[in-house]
């Protein structure tokens, strides 16, 4: 889909790579420029797995030379993707300024947590902080549990890597009509707040209140998780009264008066204790082919490797092992077609002859 598109991604950690391989995974051409010596992370034999279907050159930017080469490539690129904090780029003689008189059309990406601007610019933080600051945290977890969501996905992922992709996305549509590029400021808090605006919607029309677990997706017993006898859990979201009278029928309560009046809130947490009492009676196994092929909203919660064996998510060939690294498959999918195999990612400076003999060719060319 993106066979013409064309990143330059600096090194970075967690939501800049994310992005940057999500535009790989739609078929653009990343380069990532490696440091020359790898940071202290989780990289292993087969590189890193953020990096599948890129190529990579490794340069250190603090000295001319390489930085000579990084300038040289910007002209070829669509866009820049970078991850440090604010003024770095700006040290390092990259800033926006200096690249776009390299190249107009360059869309430049920075992703932080705290934006490029503000009073918390410069201050380290990570994906709670983040989210905790701008709203999205507040409703994590059931009313009685202090807030925690899956670890870096509303933050780092939701509202950082996703917004910056569309970005890059919006800004290359503008160049490519307009000639001209622009910067993308993808913030953490401003994606993980923007996240929040149907939960605000639901708030305009009075589903929604501040306090938590009086909202009809953060307090009712039919809108969370419970444990099974098991030590598995099973969800429950049946948020519309004819799946709601699904699911009371497969737990055996239609008949019961008790649960008959679904948005009566001073009832749900008596009905949450009933409910979690009941679950807690029978293994995840049982409540999942109790609910088997049903309307009802109801399933098991399961880990990666369980998600890997399942059924439907096997029909749909989501997640794979290939060389033993447990990963999910590129998304969305076009025209009905399984996803492809992902690609294996390539070693630190793996790429530099082509990458270098590629930039001569096309500087030639006069491109």
């Amino acid at each position: 889909m993106l066979r013409e598109v064309r990143i330059v991604e600096l090194e970075a950690l967690g939501p800049a790579p994310f992005a940057s391989m999500l535009l790989a995974d739609l078929g653009a051409d990343v380069i990532t420029v490696h440091r020359k010596v790898a940071p202290p992370t989780l990289e292993t034999a087969q590189g890193k797995l953020l990096d599948r279907g890129k190529r990579s050159i490794a340069l250190n930017l603090k000295t001319p030379a390489d930085t000579a080469i990084l300038k040289r490539l910007l002209p070829t690129a669509d866009g820049l993707i970078e991850g440090f904090r604010p003024g770095v780029m700006e040290r390092l003689g990259l800033s926006p300024e200096v690249c776009h008189k390299l190249c107009p059309k360059l869309v430049y990406g920075r992703m932080t947590g705290w934006g490029q601007t503000g009073p918390k610019a410069a201050q380290a933080g990570h994906d709670l902080n983040y989210i905790g600051l701008s709203g999205a945290l507040w409703y994590a977890s059931a009313p009685d549990d202090v807030p925690i969501t899956p670890p870096t996905l509303v933050g780092d992922i939701g509202g950082g890597a996703m917004y910056l992709a569309v970005g890059m996305l919006a800004g290359i549509l503008k160049a490519r009509s307009t000639g001209v590029g622009c910067v993308v400021d993808a913030a953490m808090i401003d994606g993980s707040a923007h996240m929040m605006n149907l939960m605000m919607s639901l708030r305009a029309e009075g589903e929604f209140k501040t306090e938590r677990g009086q909202s009809v997706l953060d307090g009712p017993h039919w809108s969370r998780c419970y444990r099974c006898g098991d030590g598995g859990y099973f969800s429950v979201q049946a948020l519309e009264p004819k799946f709601y009278a699904l699911f009371l029928k497969r737990m055996g309560l239609h008949a019961d008066g008790d649960f008959a009046n679904q948005h009566e809130r001073s009832n749900w947490p008596a009905l949450t204790a009933r409910l979690a009492a009941l679950f807690a009676s029978q293994s995840r196994a049982h409540w999942t082919a109790v609910f088997a092929g049903s309307d009802a909203c109801a399933g098991p919660v399961l880990n990666p490797e369980e998600a890997m064996a399942e059924t439907h998510m096997q029909a749909r060939a989501v997640w794979s092992a290939p060389k033993g690294r447990l990963q999910a498959a590129a998304a969305p999918r076009f025209d009905g077609a399984l996803p492809a195999s992902p690609p294996s990612s390539p070693q630190r400076d793996q790429d530099r002859d082509a990458i270098l003999s590629e930039l001569a060719q096309l500087e030639m060319a006069g491109r």
